[in-house]
C-alpha cells in the first residue's frame, strides 16, 4: 500500500505539470484556481499592507475598535468585491479608500502578481473610487482561444486576444485609421487577413492597394470592390476615393440645408447622421506595403508619388465623416520615405507593431503615443508569429495576438460574401477581375455509371 500510495502521487504531481504545460486551461480551472483563490483569501490584508495599498483607519473606526476589542489598530485596505472566477483567471473589484487611487494599484500589480501566483494582474478604472482587478492564471497569448461572447457589432471587428484574455476590437467609428507595422513572417499579414474577413460578413465596401502585384489581397478579390495591384493603378484609384468623399460631403451638405424647423435628430455633420436609406455604404482603405506608393526612381515617378501622397492624406483627414477609412501596412513607416509620410502618420490614430528589424521602426509605430510601449515591441520574439503591441493617440497600450486563420478559409469567407459587396458606382472600373469557379471545384454533378448491354 506504501508504495502504491507514493507511485499515486507521484503520478498526480507529474500529471498536473503536464497539464499545467501541455493544457494550462484545463490544468487552472482545476488546481490553479483553487489554490489562488486560497492564497488571495489568506493573504488579502497583509499582501495589501506589503505593497502600501492600506491606509489609516478613521478617528470613529479606531475609537470603536479600542472600545470593543483594546487591541492594536490596523491599517486598513481597499474593501474587496466578489470574486469571480473564470475560464482564464480571476475577477475582483475593490473600492479604494479615501486618498488612493488607481495608478496605486496599477503600481504594485506585478507585486500582487507573485504574492497571488498568478500569470499576471491587470488593473482597470470601472468608475470615481472602484478599480477592477483581471487576475490572468497561465499565458493566454501561447495559445489563442477567442471568448466565446464577443461584443461585436457594425465596424466593430474582434480581431485579436488581449494579454488580459479579452478580445480587442476593431472599431472604425472610434478610430477611423490605423498604422500596422511588421517585419516579414511577423504575423502582420495574419492580423490583415481576420481584420477582412471580419468586415466580409458586414456590408461595408472594401478596396485594397496591393503594390506586390495583389498577391496578399487578390485571394479576396470576389469581396472586393476595388484592388490596385501596382503604383500606376493606385494612381488612378486614390482620386476616384477623394471624389467619392467630395460626393458624400456634398450629400452631407444638402441635409444641413434643410429648414429651420427641422429637428436636431435630421441634423448631421457625418454620414452617419443621415437617413438609412440615404446613407452610403461605408468604405474601408487597405494599404499593404505602404513604401511602395513612396519609392520613387525618375522625377515622373517623383510627381506620382507626390499627388498619391497628398490624396491620402486629404483621406485620412476627412475620410472620417464621409464613412470612408485607412488601414494603412508596411514593414517600416517614417519620414525617411519622403515628403508627406510623417504628416500621414500622424493622421493614423490606431497603433499595432508586430515585431520589427530594429529599434526605430518601433519608436515610428508608438514612440510618440506611448514611449514604454516600444520597448515591449522590440521584445517580440521571432517565434510569436501574431504578437503585437497595439496603442492609440490615449497613451493606452497592451499586447494582443492575432489567432490562425488560414488563406484558404478567408478566402472562402469572402467567395460566401461576395453579394453583400454594396453598390459604389465610383468604384466600378476598378472592381478586380474573379474567374469562375472550375465545375471540378465544386465535385461531380452525378455519380458515373458505365454502360452495360
Amino acid at each position: 500500500m506504501t508504495w502504491a500510495e507514493l507511485g499515486g502521487s507521484l503520478a498526480a504531481i507529474g500529471g498536473a505539470a503536464y497539464a499545467r504545460h501541455a493544457h494550462p486551461a484545463a490544468y487552472w480551472s482545476t488546481v490553479g484556481l483553487p489554490l489562488s483563490v486560497v492564497r488571495l483569501l489568506a493573504s488579502y490584508s497583509s499582501t495589501m499592507d506589503a505593497c502600501g495599498l492600506t491606509v489609516e483607519p478613521s478617528r470613529w473606526r479606531a475609537l470603536a475598535v479600542r472600545a470593543a476589542t483594546r487591541r492594536e489598530v490596523r491599517p486598513v485596505p481597499p474593501r474587496r468585491g466578489v470574486i469571480r472566477p473564470t475560464t482564464t483567471g480571476l475577477r475582483m473589484r475593490l473600492r479604494l479608500a479615501p486618498g488612493q487611487e488607481p495608478a496605486d494599484v496599477a503600481a504594485s500589480a506585478e507585486r500582487l502578481r507573485h504574492a497571488w501566483g498568478v500569470h499576471a494582474v491587470h488593473v482597470r478604472d470601472v468608475k470615481p473610487g472602484v478599480v477592477e482587478l483581471r487576475l490572468v492564471g497561465f499565458d493566454v497569448l501561447r495559445k489563442v482561444r477567442m471568448p466565446r461572447r464577443l461584443d461585436g457589432g457594425p465596424l466593430r471587428i474582434p480581431v485579436a486576444l488581449r494579454e488580459d484574455a479579452t478580445a480587442f476590437l476593431r472599431d472604425y467609428r472610434a478610430v477611423p485609421h490605423e498604422l500596422v507595422l511588421g517585419a516579414t513572417l511577423s504575423g502582420k499579414s495574419m492580423y490583415l487577413r481576420n481584420l477582412l474577413t471580419g468586415l466580409a460578413v458586414q456590408p461595408v465596401a472594401l478596396v485594397g492597394i496591393d503594390c506586390k502585384r495583389g498577391v496578399e489581397l487578390a485571394p479576396f478579390a470576389p469581396r472586393l470592390s476595388a484592388l490596385a495591384t501596382d503604383p500606376d493603378q493606385a494612381a488612378e484609384l486614390l482620386p476616384a476615393l477623394v471624389k467619392e468623399m467630395e460626393d458624400r460631403y456634398d450629400l452631407i451638405k444638402a441635409r444641413q440645408g434643410i429648414a429651420p424647423g427641422t429637428p436636431e435628430k435630421l441634423i448631421t455633420s457625418d454620414v452617419w447622421g443621415l437617413p438609412e436609406d440615404e446613407r452610403p455604404a461605408p468604405i474601408v482603405l487597405f494599404i499593404d506595403e505602404v513604401a511602395e506608393l513612396f519609392l520613387v526612381a525618375t522625377r515622373k515617378e517623383e510627381e506620382r508619388r507626390d499627388e498619391m501622397v497628398t490624396q491620402l492624406i486629404r483621406l485620412a483627414q476627412l475620410g472620417r465623416a464621409a464613412g470612408i477609412y485607412l488601414e494603412v501596412c508596411g514593414q517600416r513607416f517614417g519620414s525617411e520615405l519622403g515628403k508627406g509620410a510623417t504628416m500621414l502618420r500622424a493622421q493614423l490614430t490606431g497603433r499595432v507593431c508586430h515585431r520589427v528589424n530594429d529599434e526605430a521602426s518601433a519608436k515610428m509605430a508608438l514612440g510618440d503615443i506611448a514611449p514604454e510601449a516600444v520597448f515591449a515591441a522590440c521584445a517580440i520574439a521571432a517565434e510569436l508569429p501574431g504578437l503585437a503591441v497595439v496603442g492609440d493617440t490615449s497613451g493606452g497600450w497592451s499586447r494582443i495576438r492575432t489567432p490562425y486563420l488560414s488563406l484558404a478559409a478567408a478566402a472562402a469567407t469572402c467567395r460566401a460574401t461576395a453579394d453583400l459587396a454594396p453598390d459604389v458606382p465610383a468604384l466600378h472600373p476598378f472592381r478586380p477581375y474573379v474567374p469562375p469557379m472550375p465545375v471540378e471545384a465544386f465535385g461531380p454533378v452525378a455519380t458515373a455509371r458505365p454502360v452495360t448491354e
